[in-house]
């Protein structure tokens, strides 16, 4: 049995008890409600600047975009697409070909160092050995105000410049 205030400071004691809840409450829907824009702003972005981005990525309101090996080949190697490209890999890692544009942040780093990063307008790829930290990187960063990240899905171990070529040209 729920007890019942029986003197007028007892009803306004509960009454500025639970308008400071919801206040609170307010507060955190406001949060949300701003990050939940920010997102929308970044797929704006996206659309103006002509990025490919599928409907699923609009539709769920992703914070980061999963790119294909092939995908993030093709921006890598396209003179008009101005990017920043974040190595995440662990220190000891080596690839057989390193990405000489890289940033490179190791994620065991990357909570201390995540700051040198220059810009949040200008797109992120994000890439490491398998893809693993690449993913836990992307959300680190959306959640502390970076709105343009691309995960490099299956990091350096399906990146085509880390692949043999063989005599026509082609990727073994």
């Amino acid at each position: 049995m729920i007890k019942r205030p029986t003197t007028l400071s007892e009803q306004l004691q509960n009454f500025e008890s639970e308008i400071s809840r919801l206040e609170g409450r307010i507060l955190e829907l406001e949060v949300h409600l701003e990050k939940m824009i920010d997102i929308e702003r970044n797929h704006l972005l996206r659309v103006k600047n002509q990025e490919e981005i599928s409907d699923e990525f609009i539709i769920q309101g992703k914070c980061y975009q999963d790119l294909s090996p092939d995908k993030a080949w093709k921006l890598y190697n396209r003179n008009d697409f101005n990017f920043i490209l974040i190595d995440v890999s662990s220190v000891d890692y080596r690839p057989l070909k390193k990405i000489p544009e890289a940033l490179h942040i190791p994620w065991s780093q990357f909570s201390e160092r995540f700051l040198e990063i220059q810009s949040r307008a200008i797109p992120i790829l994000v890439i490491c050995e398998d893809g693993t930290h690449s993913i836990l990187a992307c959300e680190f960063l959306v959640r502390h105000g970076f709105y343009n990240c691309n995960n490099i899905s299956g990091g350096y171990k399906f990146w085509r410049g880390n692949q043999f070529t063989n005599i026509n040209g082609e990727s073994a």
